[in-house]
C-alpha cells in the first residue's frame, strides 16, 4: 500500500485582476472574461520565486505528515520557472526543510504536468522499497509574454507538495494506480534564454490537450476496472475553464465531480502546480472512502492519470496546515505596474 501521507498547497497573496491587465492593452475585459472565465491570478511576490512556492507547499505537507522528516529519502520538484538553468530547485527545498542530506534529489520539467510527474516517480521508488519517504513538489511561477493575448490572463504563481509513504496508519489517500500518454506533439514550448513560450494554437485543443487527458483517464479507468460512477471527484489541468468541463462531458462525467478542483477562476494557471493544487483542494474536502481520479496536462505533449482513495486518516491530519482555499481567499490587489515588478517582465 503506497498513499499520500501529506499533502500541502501555497498561492501567494498578490493577484491582479483580469481588468487591468486588459485596460493597460485596451482590450474588453468582459470578452476576454467569456471566454477564459477568469476573474483574477495569483503573482508571486517579488521574492517569491517557483523555490519559494515549493518550500511553503512542502512545509504544509511535512505538519500534516507528521514524520521523521530526515527519513525523507526523495526530493523531487516539478517546474518551468526554475530558479537557475543549471542548478536544481530540489536540493534547494530539502535543504530550507532541513531534511538532511541523505536523499536522492533531481528537478523535472514537462510544461504544465512535471508536477505529477515528480509524483509518479516518487510513487515508484516508495513502492519499490528504495526510500521510506518521497517529496514531490509542483511550482511554478508561470512565464507570459506582456500584450501577446490570452496566456497573460492566465498564467500565475503556486505551488503544492505531496508526501508519499507506505505505512498504511499514515496515508490519507492510497495511490490505487496511475498511467500515462505520451506523444510528440509541439502545442507549447520555450527555448533556450527566450525569456516567454511560444504557443501552437492550432495543436492546442483536440492534438494535445483533448487527446491526451481523455485518453489517459480512459485508460486509468479500464486499467482499475471502474466506472465513472465508482469516482467521487475528478481533477484536470485547466488552461481556461472550458477545456475541463468539456473533456468531463466527452467521458461522461457530471460536472459536479469536477468543480472542487477547478480553481482557474480565482487564481489562473499555475502551470506544474495546477491539477496537483486540484488534488490538494478536494483533499481538503474529500471524505474516507472516496475515490478521486487526477489527470494532469503538460504540453509537448502527455498526461498521467492518477486514482486515489482517501482513508481514515484524513479527518486526523486535514486541519494540521492551512487549506488551499484558505489561501485563495487571503489576497492583496496590485496594479500591472506592481505585477511587472514583481514578476520581472520585460516590456519588449
Amino acid at each position: 500500500m503506497v498513499g499520500i501521507v501529506g499533502h500541502g498547497s501555497y498561492i501567494p497573496l498578490y493577484r491582479i485582476k483580469l481588468e487591468e491587465i486588459a485596460r493597460v492593452w485596451g482590450r474588453d475585459a468582459d470578452i476576454i472574461k467569456k471566454g477564459i472565465q477568469v476573474d483574477e491570478i495569483s503573482v508571486g511576490g517579488i521574492d517569491e520565486d517557483s523555490v519559494t512556492l515549493g518550500v511553503e507547499a512542502a512545509y504544509n505537507a511535512l505538519k500534516r505528515a507528521g514524520i521523521d522528516k530526515k527519513q525523507i529519502g526523495a526530493v523531487y520538484c516539478g517546474s518551468e520557472s526554475k530558479v537557475y538553468a543549471v542548478k536544481p530547485n530540489a536540493s534547494i527545498i530539502g535543504n530550507a526543510l532541513g531534511i538532511g542530506e541523505n536523499y536522492t534529489a533531481a528537478d523535472v520539467e514537462f510544461a504544465c504536468k512535471a508536477g505529477s510527474a515528480v509524483l509518479q516517480i516518487c510513487t515508484g521508488l516508495v513502492s519499490s522499497g528504495i526510500v521510506k519517504y518521497g517529496l514531490a513538489v509542483g511550482a511554478d511561477t508561470s512565464q507570459a509574454k506582456p500584450g501577446e493575448g490570452i496566456p497573460e490572463y492566465i498564467a500565475s504563481s503556486g505551488g503544492a507538495a505531496f508526501i508519499v509513504g507506505d505505512k498504511k496508519d499514515e496515508i490519507i489517500a492510497e495511490i490505487e494506480h496511475t498511467t500515462s500518454v505520451t506523444s510528440d506533439t509541439p502545442d507549447f514550448w520555450r527555448r533556450n534564454l527566450q525569456p516567454y513560450p511560444l504557443h501552437g494554437e492550432r495543436f492546442t485543443g483536440e492534438k494535445a490537450y483533448f487527446k491526451h487527458t481523455i485518453q489517459a483517464t480512459e485508460k486509468l479507468l479500464r486499467e482499475i476496472d471502474a466506472k465513472v460512477s465508482d469516482v467521487d471527484y475528478f481533477v484536470f489541468h485547466t488552461p481556461n475553464i472550458k477545456f475541463p468541463m468539456k473533456v468531463a462531458k466527452k467521458i461522461g462525467i457530471p460536472k459536479e465531480k469536477v468543480l472542487q478542483g477547478l480553481l482557474l477562476k480565482k487564481i489562473g494557471n499555475a502551470y506544474s502546480a495546477s491539477s496537483l493544487l486540484g488534488l490538494t483542494s478536494v483533499l481538503d474536502v474529500a471524505k474516507p472512502g472516496e475515490r478521486i481520479v487526477m489527470t494532469s496536462f503538460g504540453s509537448g505533449a502527455s498526461s498521467d492519470s492518477f486514482c486515489f482513495k482517501v482513508t481514515d486518516n484524513i479527518e486526523e491530519k486535514r486541519n494540521l496546515a492551512p487549506k488551499t482555499e484558505d489561501y485563495i481567499q487571503k489576497t492583496k490587489y496590485v496594479d500591472y505596474a506592481v505585477y511587472c515588478k514583481y514578476r520581472g517582465k520585460l516590456l519588449i
